[in-house]
């Protein structure tokens, strides 16, 4: 199983345990923890007592002051509250999730004992302390205890109706973060998938034509024929690296290209010109593997190989502003659309796009230049503070 699929399926084991407040918008924007979930526990608690205190004075005309019946509503509140958010912690541990898993009727009866309890124990404890009433003595009386559990079981109702609502949002959140997070890793793997199919159709081309010189070479010219096998060495082993690894560094992709380049330079001589222009202090950036080396493609099929007395082509980098600026300028051809099509071209830089779409999550952009007074630039615009998903910078 993927690593995306594991993941879905340790998150499907426990449901996140909602609080009631998550209803509201503003009480979503900090994440799940225990002090949250505890200071959410004081805020809701103090609202049910003042939603208490107000119903029992308009609708019970208790003689008193609003603050004389408020704020030992409040003390009872919050015990009550307490004793719920400790009850709903313990439960879920010694019953490993259950109360978390558990819904409808089974759900509601939980609600309604722990609810029981705690109202109990709040109003109990809450005279106590508010008057140094004997709690045995106050829940003894059958309409004090009639009065509390009729309490405890209309706030566990709407307690259980509060936070099923709260965990339907939930989990219609993380389902729609899901299926995005699954449609990304899904553009990434397909911008993946079209990059080795489109290398898989050039690079052979490359061996075979590499090999050809190389053989050519070996009797009149046996020193160049030597430089182009070791340089050549030199490429297969830095791709094969890239091909097998899920990160790479701006100083380790322009060394491919000068291999790459020195190749092509024996068999193109003259015709070929190179420069690689990037500070040490940018050579260390991470980036994606095999970033560059299509751009490189396509300026030497589409720009110097049409042209009869080739060009030059110069990799460069610097940082500008939020951004890593990244160009593979060529004095070739340009946008010539006489020119005879070559392998790759315009899908190459097709999935350019989409392979950075995907990985910097529409932070990175190509610009295509054209050079006076002929050529083109290819310029890679990357966020400096982001690394592609799921390949970290280099340390």
């Amino acid at each position: 199983m993927n690593k995306i699929g594991r993941r879905m399926t340790q998150d499907c084991k426990t449901p996140p345990l909602a609080h009631p407040l998550e209803l509201i918008p503003l009480f979503r924007r900090w994440p799940t923890s225990r002090r949250r979930n505890l200071l959410y526990t004081v805020i809701w608690s103090s609202g049910m007592g003042v939603v208490l205190t107000a119903v029992e004075m308009l609708l019970f005309r208790r003689d008193g002051t609003v603050v004389e019946h408020l704020l030992p509503m409040l003390l009872m509140s919050n015990l009550i509250g307490a004793m719920i958010h400790a009850g709903s912690v313990a439960s879920n541990r010694v019953l490993h999730g259950w109360p978390r898993r558990a819904s409808g009727l089974p759900r509601l009866m939980f609600s309604m004992v722990l609810m029981a309890f705690s109202v109990l124990f709040g109003v109990g404890v809450g005279n106590l302390l508010w008057s140094g009433v004997d709690p045995i003595k106050l829940l003894s009386n059958r309409g004090v205890l009639v009065e509390c559990l009729t309490i405890a079981a209309g706030v566990a109702v709407l307690l259980y109706m509060v936070r099923s609502a709260a965990e339907r949002r939930n989990a219609r959140a993380l389902e729609e973060a899901r299926q995005k997070e699954f449609a990304a890793s899904s553009a990434r793997l397909l911008a993946e998938a079209r990059l080795k199919a489109l290398q898989a159709q050039i690079e052979p081309h490359f061996l075979y034509n590499t090999l050809a010189n190389v053989v050519s070479l070996i009797g009149p010219e046996p020193g160049q024929a030597q430089h182009m096998l070791e340089r050549f060495i030199d490429y297969l082993r830095a791709s094969l690296a890239a091909s097998r690894s899920e990160q790479a560094t701006l100083g380790s992709e322009t060394k491919l290209i000068a291999a790459y380049l020195d190749v092509l330079a024996v068999r193109m001589g003259e015709r070929l010109r190179y420069r690689i222009d990037v500070p040490d202090e940018l050579r260390r950036f991470g980036i994606a593997p095999m970033l560059l080396q299509p751009l490189v493609e396509n300026a030497i099929a589409h720009g110097l190989d049409p042209k009869v007395e080739g060009g030059e082509i110069i990799v460069s980098a610097r940082a500008e502003g939020a951004h890593l600026c990244v160009q593979v300028s060529d004095t070739g051809a340009g946008l010539n659309e006489s020119a005879p099509a070559k392998p790759g071209g315009g899908v190459g830089l097709s999935n350019l796009r989409e392979r950075l779409g995907s990985l910097y999550a529409g932070q990175a952009r190509v610009e295509l230049l054209e050079n006076q007074p002929c050529g083109m630039t290819v310029r890679l615009m990357l966020p400096l503070n982001a690394s592609p998903t799921s390949i970290p910078s280099a340390p």
